[in-house]
Order: C-alpha cells, then sequence, then structure tokens
C-alpha cells in the first residue's frame, strides 16, 4: 500500500490556491476540470517533493472544487485518505473477511471507497491499469456514503 494524497474540498479556488501556492510555497502539479460533475481537481505538492512528484506520485494535495456553492461544515471539507494496492479485488475481499464494510465496492477494477472506524474515508485504487470487471463487484451496490 501506498500513500497517494488527501482530499479537502474548498469553496473558493482562487482564494484556496492563494494560500496554499502563494502564501504556504506549494506547487500545482496537475488539474483536471469535470464538466459533467461541475467540478475542479487541482494537486500540490511542496517544493521538496516536486522532483520526485514528477518522476513518480509523491504525497499530494488535492483541492476539490465543487463549481454549485456548498457550505462545508462537520468536517464535510475533508474528503478522503488515498492508497494503491496491488490487487483491489483481494484488498477488497480481504476487508470484507475481516468485517469493513465495502461503501463504494471496485466495479470498475480500478476504485474503492471504505471507511475507517472514526469514520475516515479511504480510497482504494489498484495500482497501475484497472482490473477486468468482475463479480460480485461489477453488481455489488453502493452502502452508505463514503
Amino acid at each position: 500500500m501506498k500513500y497517494l494524497h488527501t482530499m479537502v474540498r474548498v469553496k473558493d479556488l482562487d482564494t484556496s490556491l492563494d494560500f496554499y501556492v502563494d502564501k504556504m510555497g506549494m506547487v500545482e502539479t496537475r488539474r483536471k476540470e469535470f464538466e459533467q460533475g461541475r467540478f475542479t481537481l487541482v494537486f500540490l505538492a511542496g517544493k521538496d517533493d516536486l522532483a520526485r512528484a514528477e518522476q513518480e506520485r509523491a504525497p499530494e494535495l488535492e483541492l476539490t472544487y465543487n463549481w454549485d456553492p456548498e457550505d462545508y461544515h462537520s468536517g464535510r471539507n475533508f474528503g478522503h485518505l488515498a492508497y494503491t494496492v496491488d490487487n483491489i479485488y483481494e484488498t477488497c475481499e480481504k476487508l470484507m473477511k475481516a468485517g469493513v464494510t465495502i461503501n463504494r465496492p471496485p466495479r470498475d477494477g480500478r476504485m474503492a471507497f471504505v471507511k475507517s472506524p472514526d469514520n475516515v474515508s479511504f480510497e482504494l485504487l489498484q495500482k497501475h491499469d484497472a482490473l477486468k470487471p468482475a463479480e460480485p463487484w461489477l453488481s455489488m451496490d453502493n452502502e452508505g456514503s463514503w
């Protein structure tokens, strides 16, 4: 398992980038716009991690900006921790056998979400290419939130 990023929702992307980049000295490594989902993802790395971020995925901060206004309260602005795993299906099966609820099953062979006992969301991502979609994951419903 490898730590990838921490996601934080932001209300005003320009104000947040002013803080994280201009004031804190972080560097934007990439940006993704999702018009259909109406959100933007901006990934930031510390200056000391920049060379590593260009060679491999160094730990990053993911700013998620939802285009439609939303007030974040009760920790809603903090999103999730993300880790890669060698085999998403084996990892989820092991977690299920240990009594962990798979909140978002890996139907796509690439991504799943679970929660810690303290209700912290964990995104599990398949290392390298997505696995071929397979049962029981393919037809498994989401459970709860993530």
